[in-house]
Formats: C-alpha cells, sequence, structure tokens
C-alpha cells in the first residue's frame, strides 16, 4: 500500500491554532527566525514548524495571528485540499514562491501530528516502519577568508562528525587538500540553483573540478550542469550528482535531465504530506537513495525531520543535526552521530 494511503483517512478535528515566534543566531552568521504553528483540536494539539527565511515575511505572519478558517472535522487529505486552496501569504505575497511550500508544510504536519495524537498513535505505528538510529552530517558553510578552523573546533569535542559543505569561489586547492585531509566530507553542495539569496553560489569550472577530484568520495549536490563548461567537468562524475533545492514533487523528480541515484529530500520543500510521501515511494521503487535536509529548523520542525530520517533513510548522510551544532562551537552536551531513535508514543514528535 502506498504510504499516503495509510494515512490520508485519518479524521483530524480542527478548533483553531495559535502562532509562536522563535528566533536565534545560527552558525551561518544570521539570526534564524520560524514560527511554530500550533493547531487544536478536542484537546489535543498538533505542532508543525514554519521554516520560510524572510524574516519580514515570518513577522507579518505572526503579527496578523490566526486568520485562516481552518476550524471542522477533516480527513489529513481534506485538510491538506483545503490548506492547498488557501492563500498563506495573503495580500504582499512571500518574497520567494518556495516559501509557499514551507508555510503549507507548517499546517499539513501539525495537522498530521494533531491527527494522530486524536487516534492514539504514533506515525511510525500508522506507517507500519521500525524507527532506527539516524546517522547526520554537520552543514555548515566556512567563514571569509575559508578556514578549516571551525570544522577542527568542532571535531575535538566530536572526533567522528562528518560535514556537508558550501564550496565557494575563494576555496583553493590547498584548502581542499586541508580538508580532504580531515576525511570528513561527505556532502558538497554547490548551490546552483539559487537566486537572489545570501548563499548564492555561480557555476565555476575550477571549483566544480577541485570538490569533485579532491572529494573522491562525495555527494556532490546542486551543481550547475546548464552551464557547458561546468557539465564538461563534471561528467565523469554524474553518478556523484544530488539535487535538492529543486526537488518538490515526484513531477520535478522525473523532469531531472538524467535518473539520479541519490536525492535530499527536505519535506518542506514538498509542502503538503502527499507530495512528501509520494516522493518517497518513488524513490524505494526505483532504488534512488535519499538522505534527509533541514532548513535551520529551530523547534518541533527539527525532530520531525529526524523522524523522517529515522524510518525512511536513517543510514545516509543526513543533514538534521540537532540544533546545538548550529551554535558555534557546538553547545556542549549536543548528542553525537547516530541520533538515538526518540519517536514519541503518540504524535508526529521527536521527544526531547
Amino acid at each position: 500500500m502506498r504510504a499516503y494511503d495509510l494515512i490520508a483517512d485519518l479524521p483530524v478535528a480542527v478548533d483553531g491554532y495559535e502562532l509562536e515566534a522563535l528566533r536565534r543566531p545560527v552558525s551561518s552568521g544570521f539570526v534564524r527566525h520560524t514560527t511554530v504553528v500550533r493547531l487544536r483540536g478536542e484537546g489535543e494539539e498538533g505542532l508543525g514548524e514554519d521554516v520560510t527565511y524572510d524574516a519580514g515575511d515570518q513577522e507579518r505572519f505572526q503579527r496578523e495571528g490566526p486568520v485562516l478558517d481552518l476550524g471542522g472535522r477533516h480527513t489529513i487529505d481534506s485538510f491538506s485540499r483545503l490548506v492547498g486552496e488557501l492563500d498563506l501569504f495573503p495580500g504582499v505575497g512571500p518574497q520567494h514562491e518556495g516559501y509557499r511550500f514551507y508555510r503549507r508544510w507548517a499546517f499539513e504536519s501539525a495537522a498530521l501530528d494533531l491527527a494522530l495524537r486524536q487516534a492514539g498513535a504514533s506515525l511510525a505505528a500508522v506507517l507500519d516502519r521500525q524507527p532506527a538510529p539516524v546517522r547526520f552530517v554537520v552543514s555548515r558553510r566556512l567563514p571569509e577568508p575559508p578556514s578549516t578552523t571551525p570544522l577542527r573546533a568542532i571535531l575535538a569535542a566530536y572526533p567522528d562528525t562528518r560535514f556537508k559543505l558550501d564550496p565557494t569561489s575563494d576555496w583553493d586547492e590547498e584548502l581542499v587538500v586541508e580538508l580532504a585531509a580531515l576525511d570528513a566530507v561527505e556532502v558538497v553542495d554547490l548551490k546552483a540553483a539559487y537566486r537572489g539569496t545570501r548563499v548564492d553560489q555561480p557555476a565555476h569550472p575550477r571549483l566544480y573540478r577541485l570538490v569533485a577530484e579532491g572529494f573522491p568520495g562525495a555527494v556532490i549536490e546542486d551543481p550547475d550542469l546548464e552551464d557547458l563548461r561546468t557539465a564538461e567537468v563534471l561528467q565523469p562524475y554524474l553518478a556523484r550528482v544530488s539535487w535538492d533545492a529543486i526537488i518538490h514533487s515526484v513531477a520535478d523528480i522525473e523532469a531531472l535531465r538524467f535518473p539520479p541515484s541519490t536525492l535530499n529530500i527536505k519535506p518542506s520543500r514538498f509542502g503538503s504530506v502527499k507530495a512528501l510521501l509520494d516522493g518517497y515511494d518513488y524513490c524505494a521503487e526505483r532504488g534512488i537513495q535519499l538522505y534527509g535536509g533541514g532548513q535551520f529548523e529551530l523547534s518541533v520542525g527539527r525532530g520531525q525531520i529526524q523522524y523522517l530520517a529515522s524510518i525512511f533513510h536513517p543510514d545516509a548522510p543526513n543533514d538534521v543535526a540537532p540544533l546545538g551544532y548550529d551554535s558555534d562551537p557546538p553547545e556542549p552536551g549536543t548528542a553525537p552521530s547516530p541520533l538515538m531513535p526518540r519517536p514519541a508514543s503518540i504524535g508526529f514528535r521527536w521527544d526531547g
């Protein structure tokens, strides 16, 4: 049975919702703003987290408050269709269209949590999956000028840590040799799909060659293969290429220029629970290896992506590290990889 079919008809009664504003400085040098959606019904509360990046979008969402008419008796499927028809950014609209997926995911994940809590069941039990220890990587963009110092500080405290790094145009051969000597880089994220963001990275043949050759076992995420120069450089390494920013649905996977062997699945990019679970099924049927990704979640959203990793792709370079790794250096007492399974007894939450 398809994964979504196992939850689509779960009833969920909604009385209303509240919003909780969160903010925290993170390791990439900015203050992260998110919003927790607290969906309430029948004495229970379901939680989700809006990971829209623009602080202004978040502040407007929080200031306007619970203006959406979500009350009533639904199923997971009918609630999803209702949210999909609503304008979640009324008036001004989001800074980036992709943020519509992020906010929809906040409401849908909250509804899934609420439905499961009202049913007295856990997500793992309903999907008939056994949570497993979650292997994770720590995602980092090196300082300017680039240096391995932050990585060495993490390795001093957590020697077995593995990394997902964002190569930039100022990387040189000496740096790559130094990084390779750490023997800890599992994913290099070239971020070629980003436009108009603080992490934009233009196509750069020299950089692509450096990382492809310098990290021979690493996954190469989101390269620019439209640029003929970088496409030629990566031609021998296509089996290591993965995609993230452009993947929101099965249709996006099918539209790729060649069948992928690996993908980064970020639940918030899919927006709806159905789109996400259909994506998991599609990749499982075709032998596409998955790893999970995060969006600097500050609260329940981080636990939810760890939960999904534990039941769909636990032994992968999951970019779902605990919140303590977003501090520089990591907060003392932060759990090392792998994370032991911590699914709540009911709902869609990761205890702690």
